[in-house]
């Protein structure tokens, strides 16, 4: 439950029973709330509402493994596909967005109420591996590769920038975001100076900057 407000409103038994009027919260404690209500000033006491809370099952996908957690939520609020939350248990502090949202039976959507979700499917997005196709500066594809890169969620890849990643050198040439991304006006990105943060893509395209021949390879 949130912290009590100064100032609640709530039917005054005094001066208006039917009607809900401003009351200063004057203590609190026992599960009550004395108030004073600011039209006639009658002091009486108040059960304060209490806000329902459901326990989600929570799988997260992180590095190529999952686990599953619990957390809570309010009854009314709604969980949908692209939401963040941080997520703290006794083994891992981190941010998660929600990537499916399942049902009873199996069924998978895009949004629920929380009191009607069995799983809430997530992955980590503080840390996360970024899937890289590597192609020869030739533009042939018979010798393209793959690499992954660990970069933060919020390491920004540009159309056109060359990045560096240990002795992998390459200029990006596009990227494809994931189905979980929001703000994004397309799927796949190829114009110079298109951004889009590492959490949110699903693979970069690049050409190999080392050189022209595959020899190494």
């Amino acid at each position: 439950m949130s912290d009590t407000p100064d100032r609640v409103p709530t039917p005054c038994p005094s001066c208006s029973p039917d009607l809900e009027t401003v009351h200063e919260v004057l203590t609190t404690g026992g599960g009550t709330l004395t108030v004073r209500c600011s039209e006639c000033g009658h002091v009486h006491k108040i059960q304060p509402d209490t806000e329902r809370e459901v326990t989600l099952d929570v799988v997260v996908s992180q590095g190529g493994e999952s686990f599953t957690a619990n957390v809570t939520a309010p009854e009314d609020e709604t969980v949908e596909v692209g939401d963040e939350f941080i997520l703290e248990t006794e083994e891992v502090l981190s941010t998660v967005r929600v990537t499916s949202v399942e049902l009873d039976g199996q069924k998978r959507v895009e949004e629920a109420p929380v009191d009607e979700i069995e799983t809430v499917w997530t992955r980590e997005v503080d840390n996360v591996a970024v899937n890289v196709t590597v192609h020869p500066q030739d533009g042939s594809r018979d010798d393209s590769r793959s690499i992954t890169v660990h970069v933060p969620g919020d390491y920004a890849f540009e159309v056109g920038d060359v990045e560096s990643f240990g002795d992998d050198e390459f200029e990006i040439d596009a990227f494809v975001v994931r189905d979980d991304a929001s703000g994004y006006r397309r799927d796949r990105f190829e114009e110079s100076g298109d951004t889009a943060f590492a959490k949110d893509i699903k693979r970069v395209y690049a050409y190999d900057e080392q050189s022209s021949a595959w020899s190494a390879w």
